[in-house]
């Protein structure tokens, strides 16, 4: 399994949330929380816009490809991500579990209706987008601060940690609850953890290789070996 988190799309031009240019410094992050949100839509899409809808111009990077490729040869049987950019899903990963919500769809808060977000998009003129059945704010269906991961994902994302026989963690700095269990749970089930990021990680005294560098040369270097070693 491999566990994926900003730093894997960092080289398509996405800034990752905690690196010295991340979004976090240009932003409170206190405004993406849930209650936040509630209070203040009309800033927070704004914002959102601003600073998230830049993923829809980006392409996958090799990082994106290298994990791709993996599964297609059989050694990879799912990317966990935290992204909500479906760069995965663009370089050709079939089963890709997205812990955090994707920039897929727009969601009422009042009704539940969803709506694709580009449409959504076409449509909004300025500020919080309403839904068109029922009046209510429309929320870009990512997961904000304060809000529950989508449990169908956790329980897959859990049970599948649970049966790994490699675990990799690339690209995430395994600092945020409940994603960075993961690997802690794939490693108490004797996996062996693979970290693959630029920077230290919270998990790095854990794990039994640490590849240190960026992610999107490293991966694709993995496969290779991992290649000659089958074929």
């Amino acid at each position: 399994m491999a566990l994926t988190g900003a730093g894997v799309s960092t080289a398509s031009g996405i800034p990752d949330f905690r690196g010295p240019q991340g979004i976090w410094k240009k932003i409170d992050p206190e405004k993406f929380d849930i209650e936040y949100f509630y209070r203040n839509p009309d800033e927070v899409w704004d914002l959102f816009i601003e600073f998230f809808l830049p993923a829809f111009d980006v392409k996958p990077n090799p990082a994106h490809y290298a994990l791709a490729e993996l599964e297609k040869i059989g050694k990879l049987c799912a990317v966990i991500t935290q992204n909500v950019d479906m760069l995965h899903q663009a370089a050709g990963s079939r089963n890709v579990i997205e812990l955090h919500g994707a920039l897929r769809d727009a969601v009422c808060v009042k009704c539940g209706a969803r709506y694709p977000l580009r449409e959504v998009l076409k449509w909004r003129s300025s500020g919080a987008p309403r839904c068109p059945k029922c009046g209510g704010v429309l929320k870009p269906d990512v997961v904000f601060f304060g809000e529950p991961l989508p449990q169908s994902a956790l329980r897959e994302a859990l049970m599948l940690a649970e049966m790994s026989d490699v675990f990799i963690a690339a690209g995430t700095s395994l600092a945020v609850y409940p994603a960075n269990q993961l690997p802690v749970v794939a490693k108490k089930r004797g996996a062996k953890l693979v970290v693959v990021n630029a920077d230290e990680t919270y998990y790095d005294f854990f794990a039994d290789y640490v590849l240190r560098g960026k992610v999107e040369e490293i991966l694709p270097k993995l496969v290779e070996k991992v290649k000659d070693i089958l074929f």
